[in-house]
């Protein structure tokens, strides 16, 4: 308590059937603290069957919530029959309080008749399955009007008739390639030396274990570079669109383009698209490069094999028409991976809250996506015997 802080107090006063409640002193929540509901009882109690009872604030000096709160617990203190209910409710004769005081007293009586809102019941099986299944569909649609906006918009990106800043794309190009070499380079080094490791426990009982260089090499160039490849952009790249232009959303920046009258399509859209399918062959090339060498390193390690050996067999087991499946699929996974973030992004609330949840959603939707492309990629391959 400060030192020009006079201590708050009250004195009651009984005139026949009525009491006289004099508040003096200084109120204040942060210097004396908040006074309990057994001190308004305390009033009541003193009151010796006052049947009302009136302000005098003629002493009053300064006040907060403290007062407010106090003067509340007595008024809800006095609604009740006092004595065990032997004496009836005490009436509160508020007009010698501040006008301000009174409102506040208003307010908090208001807030506290407030009926507590039902919960809401939920809605019927069959209306939750027509809501999901209409909420699909205008998302189904969505999608394909962004893939048939990159398509038509593609070959105008040719002919340069659309309105896309190339330095944006350059930048864009060297955060999904230059920038995820390292996590690309680690992710599918160990896979390889994983297949490796795995394939070489199994072979050696067959005394067969130059084979785990094809092992290897087939199920990396064929498959696995590609597709982990396409997870590890999903969780870093894909995510990072969707936050990026989900924030944009939140912060109306998409607004003022449209109002602008510039394309959120060629501003947005067809530049991350454009650097991450270029940059997905490469970091494919890449990745099968890495997995091959980790393949190798485990396989001279843990086999009787020359690395002379290994590669030669390595070479003669890869043909170029797996190596050709595999860089096909990696341009698809790049495109799905970022239509989803852009896709995400867009369509997200304007909270920080919905930021992260369209980020999370791209991740998913985009490994989702790359795990059933990469089974259509196969019933396709087999079908056409490759």
């Amino acid at each position: 308590m400060t030192a020009s802080c006079t201590p708050p107090q009250w004195q009651l006063d009984r005139y026949g059937p009525e009491a006289a409640l004099r508040l003096t002193g200084d109120w204040i929540a942060s210097e004396s603290g908040l006074r309990d509901a057994a001190a308004a009882q305390r009033v009541l109690t003193e009151s010796n069957g006052a049947t009302r009872l009136r302000f005098e604030v003629d002493e009053l000096g300064r006040w907060d919530s403290a007062l407010v709160v106090f003067l509340q617990a007595l008024r809800e203190a006095a609604a009740t029959p006092q004595a065990g209910g032997a004496l009836p409710p005490v009436a509160l004769d508020e007009n010698g309080l501040p006008e301000a005081i009174r409102r506040l007293l208003a307010l908090a009586a208001e807030t506290a008749s407030d009926p507590a809102p039902a919960p809401p019941r939920p809605a019927p099986l069959l209306t939750r399955i027509g809501q999901s299944g209409i909420a699909g569909w205008a998302d189904a649609v969505a999608v394909a009007a962004l893939i048939g906006d990159t398509v038509l918009r593609a070959g105008a990106a040719l002919r340069g008739r659309v309105r896309t800043r190339w330095v944006d794309v350059l930048q864009l190009m060297r955060e999904a390639g230059a920038g995820a070499l390292g996590i690309v380079a680690i992710v599918n080094g160990l896979v390889g030396g994983i297949l490796a490791f795995v394939g070489a426990v199994q072979l050696r009982r067959f005394g067969a274990e130059i084979y785990v260089a094809d092992l290897v090499g087939i199920a990396m160039v064929r498959e696995m570079a590609a597709v982990m490849t396409a997870i590890v952009m999903a969780g870093r790249t894909g995510g990072a669109y969707a936050a990026h232009i989900a924030t944009m959303q939140g912060n109306e920046e998409i607004d003022a383009l449209k109002a602008l009258g510039i394309p959120v399509y060629d501003y947005l859209v067809l530049p991350r698209i454009a650097a991450l399918v270029a940059m997905m062959p490469l970091l494919y090339i890449y990745a099968c490069a890495v997995s091959l060498l980790g393949g190798l390193v485990v396989g001279v390690a843990t086999l009787d094999l020359t690395p002379a050996a290994y590669l030669q067999e390595t070479r003669q087991a890869i043909s170029g028409t797996q190596f050709l499946f595999g860089l096909v699929k990696s341009i698809a996974f790049g495109a799905l991976v970022a239509l989803a973030g852009c896709h995400i992004g867009l369509k997200a609330g304007r909270s920080a809250a919905d930021v992260g949840r369209a980020a999370t959603g791209a991740v998913v939707a985009g490994i989702i996506g790359v795990i059933a492309l990469d089974a259509v990629f196969a019933v396709c391959a087999d079908v056409l015997g490759i």
